[in-house]
């Protein structure tokens, strides 16, 4: 499919923040180009939905890449580690949990970084968040920014092109609920989407991770039902 917008790479895991992300690049009039990951992790239906959703939001092309962080570990989301459940807010923000992936948001990033400068793209889209998240080191602005940085520094495009990357994350600053409205009023149909760490094997959400806990939050203050089916 050929277009004379201005292309953009877009990390797309099949979640609620990464679906509202890909709606906001295309509204801003971008070509979106969708990644996304199969890592290993134990959440696998996640693929499907941003398959789904890459297709009906008409991406102009949808890349998953394969890669093996199950063998490095180290993670509730790669391992057998059991998934934490009925946590308090409070128990959430206290430290980094177990369903941190090591290193992940960078490995991704440098993969949409590589994609972005063989598509002739200066934009990445990435749905990471500052207020509502679990605690999560590479979810942060200083880190984005540093990112930012070595994709300038690191890329023969950065360097010969006249040009310089920036990555978006449009979500920085908003609250899950302020999310969700803002995806609701470009159309997002979040019954598509999937957040919860440990669903069951149909696919259906625990209700109880942080991920679901922090959805229904969002949902409940927004004064929206959640539309995806719960175990």
């Amino acid at each position: 499919m050929s277009t004379d917008k201005e292309k953009a790479v877009v990390l797309l895991s099949g979640g609620l923040d990464s679906t509202t992300v890909l709606a906001m690049a295309k509204q801003q009039g971008y070509a979106c180009y969708c990644l996304s990951f199969s890592y290993g992790q134990r959440q696998t239906v996640e693929l499907d939905r941003a398959r789904e959703t890459a297709r009906l939001m008409g991406a102009e092309g949808h890349l998953v890449l394969n890669l093996d962080l199950d063998k490095i570990g180290g993670s509730a989301l790669t391992s057998d580690t059991p998934v934490p459940k009925n946590r308090s807010a409070e128990e959430m923000e206290a430290s980094i949990p177990v369903t941190y992936v090591p290193g992940r948001n960078t490995i991704f990033l440098s993969h949409a970084m590589a994609w972005a400068e063989v598509l002739g793209a200066f934009h990445i889209f990435i749905g990471i968040n500052v207020l509502d998240y679990s605690g999560y080191p590479d979810c942060r602005p200083e880190y984005l920014a540093a990112f930012e940085k070595v994709a300038n520094l690191g890329t023969r495009a950065g360097v010969e092109s006249g040009r310089n990357y920036k990555i978006h994350a449009p979500l920085m600053q908003l609250t899950k609920k302020e999310i969700i409205l803002k995806g609701k009023a470009l159309g997002v149909d979040y019954s598509r989407t999937h957040s919860c760490y440990d669903p069951d094997s149909e696919g259906k959400a625990c209700g109880r991770c942080d991920a679901c806990q922090l959805r229904l939050k969002g949902f409940y203050e927004a004064g929206l039902v959640d539309p995806v089916v719960y175990q």
